[in-house]
This record gives structure tokens, sequence and C-alpha cells, in this order.
């Protein structure tokens, strides 16, 4: 492991960069075969539409508890490995684990048991890696780092999603249509998941060094001493961050649409699949993951380029015009049928979450001391889990009185969430535009930088 160096993080290189974010390609490997394979694991395992919700509800109870806990400690946090580490390795070990023992889950309960600790395991990696690269990038290189981190979290997913796919074309599906059983190419794909999310979270940990202020009291731990803390710190938060908190609460209740409805609704709805042991069912949950894959794809090519668009325009406008394309995408899914006109709906997607994934980071890092960017970025992830919340236990009963229990008109309803959310997009104050100064300083420092990548990809 690295140990205590020197380094600053006031400026970083093009591959101190890409070493920082790198542990994302994993940990979005993982996520993308959560994602696209969770709710196709519990109807295998004989759940009903309106029960996924509630089976999912352990992602937002999780990231409500355990990441604004890891910011709150990874602040105050003194180790010979420094502040994130410890808190982010554990959280991969943990993940891998995880992973492993999901798929072979035996029953419907054990597969949402296995979701809860692969759920906690996951938060308590994520977070502590978003403060990591908070603690080293300064605001001239705040777009580009949470850019770049929006690439390999794309990249990452476009991987993880197609894994399944690619391992059925290997011909590895000999026990998909047995009742109660999840197919071969789904297990040997988390299997995989577990060995590269570990392998990058710790590629990032060793490949950078600690820095001497890690081994140093914080400010805010000087403070605590004198009252302050956790509650503290949400009393207190910043305008911009409760601006943001209302777009991220419609853009999370949105996307969550999308994540439990998506690959059930293209496996019936485009495939016409009534039978969820059925070959057909399968291969429509496999073309739901190069749905996934395309609009992760989209996600890391758009992530290149959104500095240079937010400098043409701002940081806001992105944003805003990123969620309005990404909820006309999915409102378009209701009248297509041919499977591959979804792709168009799965660029719009993608524009919209190469936006969510770095646009608000962006903007609220501005915002924050520097000395609670782990404690506010973990509040700040309570404004994703909560909408969550909402849907799980409260979309099943809209299911089954308001949508017949179709999962394709769940995830349009997703569409016009993420329309309300694009609409308070101009609402949000954003410290950089008060400063013209500071904000062409860093968008020109940001597009020079991402044309690097673009040579260097």
């Amino acid at each position: 492991m690295a140990q205590t160096t020197d380094a600053t993080p006031q400026s970083l290189g093009f591959w101190q960069i890409w070493n920082l974010t790198f542990g994302f390609f994993g940990t979005q490997f993982g996520w993308a075969l959560q994602m696209s394979n969770t709710s196709a694991i519990y109807e295998y395992l004989g759940a009903n539409p309106e029960q996924i919700p509630i089976l999912w509800l352990a992602g937002p109870i999780t990231g409500l508890i355990v990441q604004p806990l890891i910011g709150y400690f990874s602040d105050r946090a003194k180790t010979p490995f420094g502040r994130r580490k410890p808190f982010f390795l554990t959280g991969a070990l943990l993940s891998s684990l995880a992973l492993i023992f999901m798929p072979n889950s035996g029953n419907l309960w054990m597969a949402a048991g296995m979701l809860w600790i692969l759920d906690t395991s996951f938060n308590s990696t994520v977070e502590p890696l978003r403060a990591f690269i908070g603690d080293r990038i300064t605001g001239k290189q705040r777009t580009l780092g949470f850019a770049m981190q929006a690439f390999f979290i794309g990249l990452g997913a476009v991987v993880g999603a197609l894994a399944p796919w690619i391992f059925s074309h290997l011909g590895i599906l000999d026990n998909s249509l047995q009742s109660g059983s999840i197919p071969l190419s789904v297990k040997f794909s988390f299997y995989l998941g577990a060995l590269v999310y570990m392998s990058c979270v710790l590629w990032t940990a060793m490949s950078t060094p600690n820095t001497p202020a890690e081994m140093e009291e914080t400010p805010e731990e000087s403070q605590e001493t004198e009252g302050g803390g956790f509650i503290d710190n949400i009393r207190q938060m910043p305008k911009t961050m409760r601006q943001l908190a209302v777009v991220q609460f419609f853009t999370w209740v949105g996307m969550f649409c999308v994540f439990l409805y998506l690959p059930p609704a293209i496996a019936r709805q485009i495939f016409g699949a009534t039978n969820e042991h059925s070959a057909l069912y399968t291969r429509g949950i496999e073309w739901a993951g190069i749905f996934t894959a395309v609009y992760n794809g989209v996600c890391f090519i758009a992530s290149l380029f959104l500095a240079r668009f937010a400098r043409l325009t701002s940081r806001k406008f992105v944003h805003g015009f990123c969620l309005l394309c990404g909820g006309v995408g999915l409102i378009a899914l209701f009248w297509i049928r041919d499977r591959y006109l979804i792709f168009l709906c799965a660029t719009a997607l993608g524009l919209a979450w190469a936006s969510m994934l770095s646009m608000p980071y962006s903007i609220l890092a501005d915002a924050l001391p520097p000395e609670k960017m782990g404690s506010y970025i973990g509040i700040f992830n309570v404004f994703i889990v909560v909408p969550q919340i909402c849907v799980a236990l409260g979309l099943g009963w809209v299911m089954s009185t308001f949508l017949h229990s179709s999962h394709l008109l769940a995830v349009v309803l997703g569409g016009f969430f993420l329309i309300i959310a694009a609409l308070f997009v101009p609402r949000v104050t954003d410290i950089a535009e008060d400063r013209p100064d500071l904000r062409e300083e860093e968008m020109m420092r940001s597009i020079e930088e991402q044309e690097s990548i673009v040579t260097s990809s």
C-alpha cells in the first residue's frame, strides 16, 4: 500500500487523475450487474411486479444510514493508510463477497437479504471514493475530476451490463429454463464482477499516495469539541446544496423507476415474453443489458465533453437539458416496439445519466468547505436515497391501482419525473456562475485536460 508522501492535491496530471478515479470502473461493473439483473433474479425466484419495489428497499435504506455515517467518520479517521482507504477497501472486499453469493440465493427472501448486504457494502465503498477525489482535486480541476469519474462509471457499467449477454453467447446458459433457477450466464457474470470490483478499487488505493494533511487533525475534528458535529452539518447546509436536493429528489424518483422495471419491461413489452422461465424472457433480459450498456456507453462518451458544453452555456443549462432528454427518451418507450429503436431512447437516457453523475457534484463541490467534504457528500447522497425509499414503499400500490401492473408504464412514469427535475434546475445557485473569473479559469483548464483524455483514450 502506498505510504504517506509529500504529494499535494493542488495540481494533478492526467495519469494521477486516471488512477484516482479508476476504482469507479470496478464499482460500476458490479453495480451494473445488480441494476440489470436484480429484478429478473427476483422474478426467476417467484416475485410478482407489485413485490419488486419493496424487495429493492435495501439500497435506499442502507444508503440513508451508511453513506452519511461513513462520510462523517472518514472525515475524522487517522490511520497509517489515510482517512478514506480503510473504508473503501473494506467495502470493496464485502461487496465482492456479496456479488459471489447473491446469484446463488436459493429463494426470494435469501436474495432480498443478500441485496441488503450488497448495497451496504456498495455504499461503504462509493461514498469514501467520491470524497477521496474531492480531497485531492481543487476547484480548477473538479469538473474534470468528476467528468473522469463519470467516464469510468459509464465504461464499467457498459461492460458489467453486457457480461450476461457475452457469457450467454459463449454457450453458458444451460439451466436458464429451469423453474426457480438463475441462469449460469448471470452467475458467471457476478463472479467476474467480484474480481473486477476488488481489483479496480485496490488499484486506486495502491496507486494514489496519502497526503500529509490526512495524518493531521482536521479543522472539523477541532470544531467537534466546541459542539460541532453531524447534526450541525445538516443545519448549516449551504444554499446550493438545499436547492440541488430538490432536483435530486425528482431525478432519483425517476431513475429508481428505471432501475426497478426497465429489464422486465423490455422482456415483456418489447419481446412479448409472458413467462419469466421462457427462453424469450431470458433473451429480453439480455437485451435490456444491451440497452443498459448503450446508455452507459453514451454516458462515458458524453462525460468527455460536458465541461466544454458547460463553458459554452452553464453547468445548470447542461444539467437541465440532459435531464429533459432523458425524460423524453423514457416516455418515448411507450410507443416503441422495435428492439433496435429503443437504443435511441437509451442514447437520450445516457445523456441524462452522464450529467447526473457529474454536474450536481461539480456544482456542489464549489459550495462546500473543504474540511467537511466527506460529511456533506454523504449527506447529499441522502437526497438520492430518500426518493428511492418513497418509490420502494409506494410504487407497488401505484402499480396495482393505476398502472395495471405494467412494467413499461412504471418506466414511463420515471420519465415524467426526470422532466420535473429539469424544471427545478434553473432555481439552483451555482457559485462559479457568481464568479465569472473562477468559472472561466476552471472551464478552460477542464477543456484542455478533457481533450487530452480524448487523444489518450
